[in-house]
């Protein structure tokens, strides 16, 4: 490995994860937690997609306002992602702490939301700054450590009654504010980390105008049109499931939790082949997978529950397995002064696209059924492939995974 500090580096990407496996855990907190919500403050089941949607809006107005003002290359990643994590843990532990109403739980829901806007991109350009050979697995790593913190919130339900949310909110926004401190007291920038930047629209058109950027981020809005709308869905799917087939009623929980932490899994392996094989043909290959499953789920629901439980499982693992190298191309085609930036433009753009697809899935399965509420979530994928494609084909290739492309 030629990377300066080698021991260092590998030290704080362990840090760094096991800070996004805290820091993310209230994203789904919510969620999981949305019935027992809906029950006690007698809402109607309508509201439960707005547990989620408000964390995705919330994250999408603050990566619009990051990005517009640069503050992801302004100031200092870990400083801003350390109190980005706090303010998350606060906002969760106040909606716990005292909340009775559905609009002051959505408002605390959406700033949640923001609050990890500071933590996600700042959290892959420290990353970025400390790895250069093998940075595909460097940022797989980290993402894989988003996906568990994300599935975290389904293995706490299971320890908590059903009836009981508060306490699961509470775990969430102490590991949240654990991280926060993590970030502040051990975290630093690595030695490819650029400097600071100042606010320029110059800089930002530079980065909204990359040839580059610009096909990465359609393969990653086509990744992102499926993979938040089956993380928030997979656990009601598996719900049906389990009430079809006389399952326990822990079955969705759990099945929910393993199949979204088993992203972790594809990450760690795409990571692994991008730095040997190229980025544009690891996404192309997830993407396929992942689509053919999306596809095809939802025809499952009368097969063997095992049968059922390997397509998800390995729609878990391939769903999220190309997320890290969109990430990982963007910090090397990217002008290298806005690399925060543009990791920020790019989850704006594909966060937004999520919440359409989260609030069609109820729709699609309530009108269609289940065989086809996950089938249109394909095309996100399938649009990716083709835009992953066109840039493999392109001369920019050659500045990905030191010239596999």
């Amino acid at each position: 490995m030629i990377d300066a500090n080698r021991r260092t580096a590998r030290i704080q990407l362990v840090i760094l994860a096991v800070c996004l496996v805290l820091a993310m855990s209230p994203w789904f907190s919510a969620t999981v937690t949305a019935p027992a919500m809906i029950a006690e403050w007698q809402l109607p089941a309508s509201t439960a997609p707005w547990f989620t949607m408000a964390v995705q809006l919330g994250f999408v107005a603050g990566t619009l306002v990051a990005s517009v003002f640069m503050l992801s290359d302004r100031w200092r990643a870990e400083r801003f992602a350390g109190w980005s994590a706090i303010l998350a843990a606060v906002a969760t532990a106040l909606l716990a702490a005292g909340v009775h109403t559905a609009g002051v739980a959505l408002a605390l829901r959406a700033v949640t939301g923001a609050a990890l806007a500071g933590v996600y991109p700042p959290g892959l350009k420290l990353v970025a700054g400390w790895w250069k050979a093998h940075r595909g697995l460097a940022i797989g790593i980290l993402v894989g450590a988003l996906t568990i913190g994300s599935a975290s919130p389904h293995l706490v339900r299971l320890i908590a009654p059903e009836q009981v949310w508060r306490p699961v909110l509470l775990v969430s926004a102490a590991a949240a504010l654990f991280a926060g401190l993590l970030l502040l007291s051990v975290v630093r920038e690595g030695p490819y980390h650029p400097p600071p930047a100042p606010v320029s629209m110059a800089g930002l058109q530079a980065v909204v105008r990359d040839h580059g950027v610009v096909l990465t981020t359609a393969g990653y809005l086509g990744h992102m049109w499926e993979l938040y709308a089956m993380w928030s869905w997979i656990a009601v799917f598996w719900a049906a499931v389990a009430t079809r087939h006389m399952l326990p009623r822990e079955t969705a929980s759990v099945m929910a939790f393993f199949t979204v932490a088993a992203g972790a899994v594809g990450c760690l392996i795409a990571g692994l082949l991008a730095d040997r094989f190229g980025r544009t043909i690891v996404t192309i290959v997830a993407m396929v997978v992942s689509g053919c499953c999306a596809l095809t789920v939802g025809f499952l629901l009368d097969a063997s529950p095992y049968v059922l439980g390997a397509v998800t499982l390995l729609w878990g693992v391939s769903i999220v397995a190309d997320s890290a190298q969109f990430s990982a191309c963007v910090t090397e085609l990217a002008p290298p002064t806005y690399i925060g930036t543009a990791l920020t433009v790019q989850t704006c753009l594909g966060f937004l696209l999520t919440v359409v697809s989260i609030r069609a899935v109820p729709a699609w399965a309530a009108h269609w059924g289940w065989g086809y509420a996950f089938a249109p979530l394909a095309i996100g994928p399938a649009l990716g492939i083709v835009a992953m494609w066109r840039l493999r084909r392109s001369p920019l290739a050659a500045r990905l995974a030191g010239g596999a492309g």
